[in-house]
């Protein structure tokens, strides 16, 4: 596939994952795409890889979140398939793309599983996706999709601890909750040298952010 072809393929790619999360509110919307688009690209000048792949799995990744389709595992990939396939994308690109997305996830991995992603291009684009969730987007998103599941904010009759499994086995959860669950643990999770500089800055934030919240919380 020529230059022009690839571009007018991300282009077609970009109109459809807008067209599809344009609405969605849980902070896996389009600008979530866009974002962790433009973040896999910065990380990919700087470690290199297939920037065609990063590109279409960036915007691609959330195309159907099986959080958010009734835990439907697969259909992100039925998706892909039929629309890369209808603009006569190369299948081994294809193949690619569908092995990413499918690995994407946290829940997959947890805190302390080995990553499933194999190639340099799936770990530029987890990076930039789990960059995303970190730093003060990281925090507005947390809070969004916690609305999304009808989370309180903070429940503190739940004692806080970084032992994923023990939080995800509780009945009760909050969006405070998760960031202990997930969002603090993913700077040692980064794939890159670049993704780990990126998050450095952004977990300090989250840490700050969390001080704050209890100073307040606790106030006597």
């Amino acid at each position: 596939m020529s230059y022009m072809g690839k571009k007018e393929v991300i282009n077609k790619t970009k109109k459809y994952v807008r067209d599809r999360l344009g609405n969605e509110a849980t902070g896996h919307d389009w600008w979530h795409a866009f974002r962790v688009w433009k973040t896999a690209k910065y990380i990919a000048r700087k470690e290199g890889g297939d920037l065609f792949i990063i590109e279409l799995a960036a915007l691609l990744h959330d195309i159907a979140d099986w959080k958010f389709n009734k835990g439907k595992k697969g259909l992100e990939s039925k998706l892909i398939k039929n629309f890369l396939g209808k603009l006569k994308v190369n299948r081994e690109i294809i193949k690619n793309v569908c092995e990413i997305v499918e690995n994407m996830s946290f829940s997959l991995t947890g805190a302390k599983a080995k990553s499933r992603m194999k190639t340099k291009e799936g770990k530029i684009v987890q990076d930039a996706d789990r960059l995303d969730a970190l730093g003060a987007i990281g925090i507005a998103r947390t809070f969004a999709t916690g609305n999304f599941f009808s989370r309180p904010i903070f429940n503190p009759r739940i004692k806080i601890n970084r032992r994923v499994e023990d939080l995800r086995k509780r009945d009760s959860y909050s969006s405070i909750h998760h960031f202990y669950d997930k969002l603090l643990l993913l700077k040692n999770l980064m794939n890159t040298d670049t993704g780990k500089k990126l998050a450095t800055d952004r977990h300090k934030f989250l840490e700050k952010y969390l001080n704050q919240f209890f100073k307040e919380w606790n106030l006597k």
